[in-house]
């Protein structure tokens, strides 16, 4: 299972950089062919949208994080869980 995770955590990254770069290739080719826009203007467009990027990854980053804390605790409760039962049945065997 722990493959597999990694596998689609993979998949989705590529897919996500994949797009990204597509986006801002295509930004960078639009600024580019615009001529009367100033040149300003163009790097002031260029830095939100590397700033958006920027918040688009740690914005995922924290999701991705946050799903993996909630993985992790209910890994620890099924383990208490199945720790409790198992004491039971040992104390009902031995009784």
């Amino acid at each position: 299972m722990h493959n597999a995770f990694k596998s689609d955590n993979g998949l989705i990254m590529l897919v996500n950089l994949a797009g990204t770069f597509i986006a801002l290739g295509m930004l960078g080719l639009s600024l580019y062919l615009s001529t009367e826009v100033p040149l300003a203007t163009k790097g002031f467009w260029g830095i939100g949208v590397l700033m958006l990027c920027l918040s688009l990854v740690n914005f995922v980053k924290y999701r991705f994080d946050e799903r993996i804390n909630e993985d992790r605790i209910q890994q620890i409760e099924r383990a208490k869980n199945e720790k409790i039962l198992e004491d039971y049945v040992a104390i009902d065997k031995a009784a």
